[in-house]
This record gives C-alpha cells, structure tokens and sequence, in this order.
C-alpha cells in the first residue's frame, strides 16, 4: 500500500500538468481570422452576375452572305460575325442554330432561343410583340443598269426611263411614289425576273435592294450590269433597317447588345466586318 500511493499522486499530477499546458497553448493561440471582401468599387454594377451567361442566337442560314451555313453545317455569314463579336463583349456563351424562317419568332417566344439575327426588318408590326435592338444594318434602295449607262447620278436621270420593280415590295411602294408620273415602271413577280428583263434589255434600270442588286451583278448572269446613282433611304417607305429580335422581358440583354452594336460601330471593330462581306456601308 505504501509503493501504490505516491504512484497514483504522480499520476493525477501529470494527467492535470498535460491538460494546463493544453489549455495554456490554446489561449496563447491567436484566433482564426478572415480577410475582408474587398469593398465594391464605386459605381461599379455588372449588368450580369458572374459567371458568364448562356444565350442561344438562332436565324435562318438561308440568306447568303448576311447568315448561311458553312460546309460543316453551323451557322456563318455577316450577321453571325457581329453575333460573335457583341458576344465576347456582353461577356456571354453563345450557341448559334438555324431555324426555318416561319419557326424563328414562334420559337424566340417560345423560349427555344433568346435571340434571333437574321435580317428581320424592324416593322410596327414586330414592334409589338419582340423587344427588338437598335439597328445593326441597314441595306438601301438602288438602282441597278447597264455598265455604262448614264445614270450614275441623282434619280432624275431615270425620268421617261422603263423601270422594272419587285410587284407589291416597298420598293415598287418608293417607285409610285417618286415616279409615278414621270417614268415607265414594269412590275414583276420576283426581283430575279425583273433582273432577268433588264439583262434583255427589256427595262432601263431596275430598283431593290441595294445588296441584292450588288451581289446579282457578281454572277455571271449579272457581268452586264453595276448598281448605279446615289442610295435611296426612306424611313417612311422602305423601312428603318435590320434588328435583333429579342422577347420583351428581356430589356437587360437588349440594353446590353444595344451597347456592344454602339461600341463597334464606335470603335472601327464593325467598319472592319462589313468591309470583309460588302464594299459600301451598311450602318
């Protein structure tokens, strides 16, 4: 009994030494801290939350070179090059699908996609169900003739002239109203026949769509003819121009895309664009 006694004193002081010094070490510890988030910077409100978003842009592919699909079946052309580029600046992941032109604006509200660019002219119409972008290109009206007619100047010229036209377009709309009285306007069914009659000869100029003329006169049904005089722009007859459709919920991508087509436009970035497709303006 002797030797078991002073054993098990040692053994209570060691067991409450170990706990002091574990219970000392603890307090000497300096306690966990986290660093402070760094305070927003002044001003500073993203128009989306990180990270990036997903939007799809869906259009046609069917109206070369402004969108059409490339030998790997994806969507390519103008349009989709400006979708790209205002992509990378609205910081968003893009997907690009074509749709048969009837599906596009059933399928944007449906919400299949959330954008559409391809050519869709901006009308009242429109207006009143999509939430449609500023212009992002607009093609105007022009007269196309002979290689070396003389008509490479102001309409006038074209006075007591045969003019053939697309039947029930705005172009044959501006033609009745500017020339009504004072030319003769043969109307046909398409703008290929009445592209046809002037490679016959049948008519003097014919008035469209300044790229449509541009690019019939590139084939070689066309070598006979040049997109001749001044653009013609009216905002009450042949239109305000091409936009992106978007639903009308969506003001905050609108507003965002409204910047990037600004920004492009601003910086050269669209300048650079349009030259690789078109040798005049669009915007």
């Amino acid at each position: 009994m002797t030797w078991k006694a002073p054993l098990a004193v040692m053994a209570i002081l060691a067991v409450s030494l170990g706990a002091a010094t574990a219970q000392q070490q603890q307090q000497q510890k300096p306690p966990a801290t986290r660093s402070p988030a760094p305070p927003p910077r002044p001003g500073a409100k993203p128009m989306f939350p990180p990270p990036a978003f997903k939007i799809t842009v869906a259009t046609e592919g069917a109206y070369p070179p402004f969108n059409y699909l490339d030998r790997k079946g994806l969507p390519a052309g103008f349009e989709m090059e400006l979708a790209q580029e205002a992509c990378q600046r609205i910081k968003a992941e893009c997907e690009f699908a074509a749709f048969k032109w009837d599906e596009l604006i059933p399928g944007l509200l449906d919400k299949k996609f959330d954008v559409i660019m391809a050519s869709l002219e901006i009308t009242s119409e429109r207006r009143k169900r999509l939430g449609l972008s500023r212009r992002y290109y607009l093609s105007p009206g022009a007269f196309i003739a002979a290689r070396g007619a003389p008509f490479d100047g102001p309409p006038s010229l074209l006075r007591n002239k045969r003019l053939g036209v697309q039947k029930d377009s705005t172009h044959a709309d501006w033609l009745d109203k500017s020339f009504r009285r004072s030319a003769f306007i043969k109307r046909y069914d398409t703008a290929a026949e009445a592209l046809e009659a002037l490679s016959r000869d049948e008519v003097d100029a014919v008035f469209g769509n300044k790229t449509q003329l541009w690019l019939w006169s590139q084939k070689p049904e066309g070598k006979c003819c040049e997109v001749v005089g001044q653009d013609i722009k009216d905002n009450q007859t042949l239109g305000v121009g091409v936009a992106a459709g978007l639903r009308k919920e969506d003001v905050k991508l609108r507003d965002a895309l409204n910047k990037a087509f600004g920004d492009m436009i601003a910086d050269g970035t669209y300048k650079k664009i349009n030259e690789k497709y078109f040798p005049f303006a669009l915007n």
